[in-house]
């Protein structure tokens, strides 16, 4: 293969993560726990926040309220960390690491 051709593939490659990189980042993600679920995008930036309400829920739960919070996100960025990982494979071992 001669130099022309490995630059030609090099800049394909290039088009091609840059476009993946650009619908992961468009793409949203939900998490969720038992009341509260969350939507991110792939830049991790908080979307959304729903909490399901219950009338039985009383003011001093609220702890319990901030822990199924933090629960939802955390899911949530599982979730857009294995998608990444999953999707920028393929243009090598390692590289989505430095995404």
């Amino acid at each position: 293969m001669n130099m022309q051709a490995l630059m030609k593939e090099a800049q394909k490659m290039q088009k091609e993560l840059q476009k993946t990189q650009k619908e992961l980042e468009n793409t949203v993600y939900e998490g969720s726990s038992s009341l509260v679920s969350v939507k991110m995008n792939g830049k991790k930036e908080l979307l959304s926040i729903n909490i399901k309400v219950d009338e039985d829920i009383k003011l001093d739960e609220l702890e319990l309220f901030q822990d199924m919070i933090v629960v939802a996100i955390n899911d949530t960025v599982k979730k857009i960390d294995n998608d990444k990982e999953k999707k920028m494979s393929k243009f090598g071992q390692g590289l989505s690491g430095l995404l």
